[in-house]
This record gives structure tokens, C-alpha cells and sequence, in this order.
């Protein structure tokens, strides 16, 4: 895509900014990283009224361009980098209307750096509700840039935000905020001397930050470090200067510009609200009733569109048998990839259900609440309340939730937070519960109203927070550190979830899953459909020669001789023996070595355990009675006892050990990238496998 003009969206977190983006971008939009770091970069088209095309960089949240995050520390990276890549031609700053003070301390610094800048004054709906009254037009002028009053939760202003784009100055015309060059006139002439910097905010910047600058080679960044030797600088009382300057020209700027009314009644209504959600024992009780009814929902709602897409994939598996010729592509075909990819797909509408509450309670404002009131629990176990962020966005994935740790400043609480996040029940473990749930589990009501099935889902995501809580605590005394954390945290108001967006949520994860998962499982599913469809040496053919003697053809019906035979053929496959290598150390566990072959794949990623399961019982089934994979394993018997595959015993033992187990190759990758060492992922490995095989052992010892 053709691309005629760059532009960054800045902001405070909780300004709206990211609504601001999908409302500019709608679903045209990508999710990478930012060059050099571990950093989500977050990027968009968006068609302007002239005809051209914009990309939308939506830059992450930050109060001050003095960074206290990996996360913070791009913003100015990217807007003072001459060479980066995403240098903008235009910079967006999204204000909340409801809270200008706070916010336009970070409007002064990016309006200070000479980069061209227009405004998005955004919760402009929620200001007269909050007794604020602003001048748009006299705070444009006094400015000096263009401000675009916005409502991007209605749609309101989007349309004049893009025309404002559209048309805005290609030169930086806004006026100096504060008098830069009096904080450390000596040493800021000498580094735009050195430096060939001509604008005295950035060389101030770079006097604060050149240690941390990706771009500044290490010759530059010591020859500064001599300066600020040379010159007595001291960074803190340099930043504590140039705030309260700052702020008087921000106090000069709101007197003529905004006047209240009467007080906020939003923000009045929350606190009402939080006297209830936030109690100290209710708040907890309210929470739980809410996992409670989500995890009821995933098993109700999804019945329906689940069973739809089981029996499409059942028709196309059977399509491809009878309308393909027969021969070693059309198996693979069916038996492989279409039966892998259905153990999964099939989980999409509970993915969706999931991330829909999950966004629901993070647009409203919710999940901030809950994080505030886990913070005293984590500290009892050596955390603070920023671990609760990463172990809450653990119920959606561990991987973006270990690289959000680079929010907690404390060592250790940062370390014990990475290696206990994937305890946290995942979305990928979500098809693996369901399964083994719906095969042992009634499903009727307990109570009238409460589903069985979604009372033990429940049951399974309030033991993973418990257990990492537990292996927190112990961590605290093994992992050794005298700083101290702290927690501090903006709770926003309570507002309408905006269903666009929820909506979007649900379409992107779900993309975002059948993509990712469908990946692995589409390999896994050919290479093991390969493994157990192959044996070594002759094995098949003695199996067909043992069993084409009299008495097998003359006394064993055709469809019964058959499924004997791919039985036997499994058995003594690649996979099969494979499976029968680690049957032994598996096998108190109440596992069999089919179980085994799905163990050993889903070490790539935990929900192409079904897929395995799916292309196993393929394999191993008839292919003129095609079932879904629900009903293959319920059919499935134990060789040795002749009893059902997967007992109680056998399915509460088999979601122990996911539960615990560290299978995800994503999350040992992230966190040796976080941490910048094997010795951390490979610990972590040592740990969760250890306590998931003796959790597994003991439940299986007791429910057998």
C-alpha cells in the first residue's frame, strides 16, 4: 500500500488513544514490533479526504517523554530520531478533555521538540457531564496548533480529525511553551554545539536520556556524559524545574480556556460504584461471580455455533473420502489436516466469548478495579499490584503479558511475575479443557441455574491464580533483592463498553488464534499423520499378511477386521512406537501412549493436543464413520482393561497436567528474550513440568 504521509499518536494511557486509533484504522491494521526491542508497535491505514493514505502509528501510553519503561522510552525515540524508520511527519496528541492539567504537561514537551502537531481533545461527551465547560477555540489560539474537539467512543470527530491531518502544517508553527535554554543554558549550548542540534529541548533531552538513546553511538553518549561533568548537571533537579515551569504555563493556559461548573458527576457516580466493586471482602465475592458467569457462558452460548462447525468439518472430511480419489494424499488430506484443523477451529466461539468479557471488563473499567484490589494480596506473597496486570492478561495469553512486565521497576518482583505468569489458564488451554470437561463431566444444572461443565471450567482458572500465587510466595524467599516496589495507578471512570470495539476484539483474537494455531497444527498434523500412517522395515505388511489368514477373514466381520488392522498398523507406526518409549514414565500418570504421542506435540503449543487427538483417531478410525473428536475419544477404549480411554480419573489427571505443564514454545522464547538469559526459561521448563507430573500423579492415585 502506497503510503503519502506518516503520523504518531501520542498520549496519556486512558485518553482514549487506542479508540482513536481503531476509529481511524478500522480493521486495516498490523501489530509488529518496534525495531531494536520487545516493544508491540501497533500500526494502521486510514484514507484521507484529499485522496491520500495516512499510516496510523499508535505509540504507547506515556505521562512525560522521561521514561520509567522500555515502553515509555520509544516515544521519544521515535519522534526525535531523525533515521528511525517511523519518524512521523505529523504528530497527534490525544487529550482527555475530562483531565487537560495532567495531560498537556506531555502536549508542552512533544510541542517543544518542533515537531508539526495538531490536537485531539477527545472525551468531549464526557466533560459537560463532569461540570467542564473548554473554549476550543481560544485553546487552539493561545496553542498555536489546531484542536479538534472528538468523542471517539460515539465516532464523533473522526471524520474532522482526518481533514484535520489532511490539511495540517507541514512545518511546526506551535509557539515555545516555556523557556528551555534558562533550565541549563551552558550545557545545552554545548551539546547543539557538538551535536549539531539546533533546538534546545532536544539537546536537553539528550543530555537526560542519551544513555538509554538507541541512536546515539557510545562515543556521543560518553562525550555527553563529559559535558554534564563539565557542567555540574543534575538531572533531577533539571526535570523538577522544568515541570513546575511547565505547569505554570499549563495553569496560564486552562485559566482563560476552561471554566467548571459544578462538580464531576461521573467521577462521583464511580466512587460510588467502587464503594461496592472495590470492597474489601464483597469486591472479591462480586469477581468471582463474574469469572463464575463468563465460564458459564463459554460452555452455553458456544453450544450452538460449536456444533456447527463440527458438523461442517465432519462433512468435509467426509467429502474429501468420497468425492477424492482413494491414495496417500486424500488421507492426508482428511485424516490429516482437515482432522487437525477441526480439533481446533471448533473452539472459536468459545476464544471469541472469552475475549469479548475479557475486553468488556477493560473498556468499562473493571479490570483496573480488580488490580487494585489484588494489590494487598500480592504483596503478602513478595509482589506488588503491577504483577496483577500481567497474571490477569495471562487468562488471554502469556506472551504479551511476560513482555508487560517491563512495567514493574523491582528486579525481583519482576522475575517472580515472568516465571509465574504461565501458571495463569490461558486461551490456548481453553480447548483442552472444554474437551476433556464435555467427555467426563455432566452436563446438566447444579441448583437450577449453575452448569456442572462451567462450574469446573470456573474451578480450573481459580486454581491457576492460586497456584501462581503459591509459587510466588516460595520464590520470594529463594530469589534475593533488598529494593522495594511500589504500585501506583490511574483507575479511570466507569463508562459504556463500546461494543464496536468489542466486537473488534473478538475478530482480531479469533483471526489471531486460527492464524497462529492453525500454523503449528496444519505442521504438526502432516508430520504426525506421516508418523502414524508409516511404520518401519515391513511391519504394515506383515500386519496385512498376519491379518489376511482364514481365520481372521472367515470369523471377524469386514468393517470390525478393518478397524483391527489400522489399530495394529497405529500401534506399530513411527508414532506408535514413539508413544510406547514413554508410556512407562507416563503411565501412573493414567496415560496411555496415544496420550503420550499428544503430549510430546503439544510441547509446541497446548491446544494442538486436540488436533493430535484428532489426527490420531483418524488415523486409527474408520473412514466411513467419520465423528468429531469428542465423540472419537469418548468411543475410545483402553487396550489392556477394555474400559473408556478417558475416565474421570484419566481427564482430571490429563487437565492437571496442562494446567501446570510449561508447553508453549512462544512463552519460552519471550521470556528468554525478557530476561536475556536460558537460565530463566529453562528453570521455569524444570519447575512447571516437575509440578504438573506430580499434581497429575496425584490426581489421577486418587480419583482412579
Amino acid at each position: 500500500m502506497k503510503v503519502d504521509l506518516s503520523v504518531a499518536l501520542v498520549g496519556n494511557p486512558n485518553t482514549g488513544k487506542s479508540t482513536v486509533f481503531n476509529a481511524l484504522t478500522g480493521l486495516n491494521q498490523k501489530i509488529g514490533n518496534f525495531p531494536g526491542v520487545t516493544v508491540d508497535k501497533k500500526t494502521g491505514f486510514c484514507a484521507l479526504p484529499d485522496g491520500r493514505t495516512a499510516e496510523i502509528i499508535d505509540l504507547p501510553g506515556t505521562y512525560s517523554l522521561y521514561p520509567k519503561s522500555q515502553d515509555e522510552s520509544i516515544v521519544f525515540s521515535v519522534l526525535a530520531d531523525k533515521s528511525h524508520t517511523l519518524q512521523p511527519d505529523l504528530v497527534v496528541i490525544v487529550l482527555d478533555a475530562t483531565n487537560l492539567k495532567r495531560n498537556l504537561l506531555l502536549y508542552t514537551q512533544v510541542a517543544d521538540l518542533k515537531i508539526p502537531v495538531i490536537v485531539a481533545l477527545n472525551m468531549m461527551d464526557m466533560a459537560p457531564a463532569s461540570g467542564i465547560q473548554i473554549d476550543v477555540d481560544a485553546l487552539a489560539a493561545k496553542l498555536g496548533v489546531m484542536v479538534i474537539p472528538v468523542a471517539a467512543r460515539k465516532g464523533e470527530g473522526i471524520d474532522d480529525l482526518k481533514k484535520g491531518i489532511a490539511y495540517a502544517n507541514k512545518f511546526a508553527l506551535q509557539q515555545d511553551t516555556i523557556d528551555v535554554s534558562a533550565i541549563a543554558p551552558q550545557l545545552i549550548a554545548s551539546i547543539g554545539e557538538e551535536m549539531q542540534v539546533d533546538n534546545p529541548y532536544y539537546a536537553l533531552q539528550l543530555a537526560h536520556q542519551h544513555e538509554t538513546l538507541q541512536f546515539l553511538s557510545p562515543q556521543e553518549s560518553g562525550r555527553i556524559e563529559q559535558l554534564e561533568e563539565e557542567h555540574q548537571f543534575h538531572s533531577q533537579k533539571a526535570q523538577a524545574t522544568e515541570t513546575i515551569a511547565r505547569y505554570n504555563f499549563i495553569n496560564d493556559i486552562l485559566y482563560d480556556t476552561v471554566t467548571k461548573t459544578e462538580a464531576a458527576q461521573d467521577e462521583t457516580l464511580s466512587n460510588k460504584i467502587d464503594r461496592v466493586l472495590t470492597h474489601r471482602i464483597f469486591g472479591f465475592i462480586i469477581f468471582a461471580g463474574i469469572l463464575l458467569f463468563i465460564f458459564q457462558a463459554i460452555f452455553s452460548w458456544s453450544k450452538y455455533p460449536m456444533s456447527l462447525i463440527e458438523s461442517a468439518f465432519i462433512w468435509l472430511q467426509s467429502f474429501v473420502h468420497n468425492q477424492l480419489p482413494t491414495g496417500p494424499l486424500v488421507d492426508l488430506l482428511a485424516d490429516g489436516i482437515v482432522a487437525g484443523l477441526s480439533g481446533v477451529m471448533v473452539f472459536i466461539p468459545q476464544i471469541a466469548i472469552l475475549f469479548a468479557f475479557i475486553s468488556i471488563l477493560e473498556d468499562t473499567g473493571y479490570m483496573a478495579r480488580v488490580t487494585f484490589m489484588m494489590d494487598k494480596l500480592m504483596r503478602k506473597v513478595g509482589l506488588n499490584g503491577k504483577s496483577v496486570v500481567p497474571l490477569i492478561g495471562g487468562f488471554a495469553c502469556a506472551v504479551p503479558s511476560i513482555m508487560s512486565t517491563r512495567t514493574i521497576e523491582n528486579w525481583k518482583d519482576r522475575m517472580i511475575t515472568i516465571m509465574v505468569t504461565p501458571l495463569v489458564t490461558c486461551s490456548a488451554r481453553l480447548p483442552v479443557y472444554t474437551l476433556l470437561i464435555a467427555l467426563v463431566v455432566p452436563n446438566r444444572n447444579v441448583w437450577w441455574i449453575f452448569n456442572l461443565q462451567g462450574l469446573v471450567l470456573t474451578a480450573m482458572y481459580v486454581l491457576s491464580l492460586v497456584s501462581a500465587i503459591v509459587v510466588a510466595y516460595v520464590m520470594k524467599f529463594i530469589l534475593k533483592a533488598k529494593e522495594r516496589g511500589y504500585f501506583i495507578m490511574e483507575l479511570p471512570v466507569y463508562r459504556m463498553p463500546r461494543w464496536n470495539n468489542v466486537l473488534l476484539t473478538m475478530y482480531e483474537r479469533a483471526k489471531t488464534f486460527v492464524l497462529q494455531a492453525g500454523k503449528v497444527i496444519i505442521a504438526v498434523s502432516i508430520v504426525l499423520w506421516v508418523l502414524a500412517s508409516y511404520g518401519p522395515g515391513n511391519s504394515f505388511a506383515q500386519i496385512d499378511h498376519k491379518y489376511s489368514q482364514p481365520q481372521y477373514t472367515h470369523t471377524v466381520k469386514p468393517a470390525d477386521l478393518k478397524h483391527i488392522i489400522a489399530s495394529e498398523k497405529l500401534e506399530n507406526s513411527y508414532a506408535g512406537r514413539l508413544g510406547h518409549v514413554i508410556e512407562p514414565a507416563i503411565r501412573p500418570l493414567g496415560f496411555d501412549w496415544k496420550i503420550g504421542i499428544a503430549l510430546i506435540t503439544s510441547f509446541a503449543a497446548r491446544e494442538v493436543f486436540v488436533g493430535t487427538m484428532a489426527t490420531i483417531y483418524s488415523v486409527d478410525g474408520d473412514a466411513d464413520q467419520i465423528q468429531s473428536v469428542q465423540q472419537k475419544m469418548g468411543s475410545a477404549r483402553n487396550a489392556n482393561t477394555g474400559k473408556p480411554a478417558f475416565t474421570l480419573a484419566v481427564a482430571f489427571s490429563l487437565m492437571m497436567f496442562y494446567a501446570f505443564a510449561m508447553q508453549c514454545a512462544s512463552t519460552v522464547a519471550v521470556v528468554y528474550r525478557e530476561t536475556k538469559n536460558w537460565r530463566w526459561p529453562a528453570a521455569q521448563f524444570a519447575y512447571m513440568t516437575v509440578l504438573a507430573y506430580v499434581v497429575s500423579l496425584i490426581t489421577y492415585q486418587l480419583l482412579k
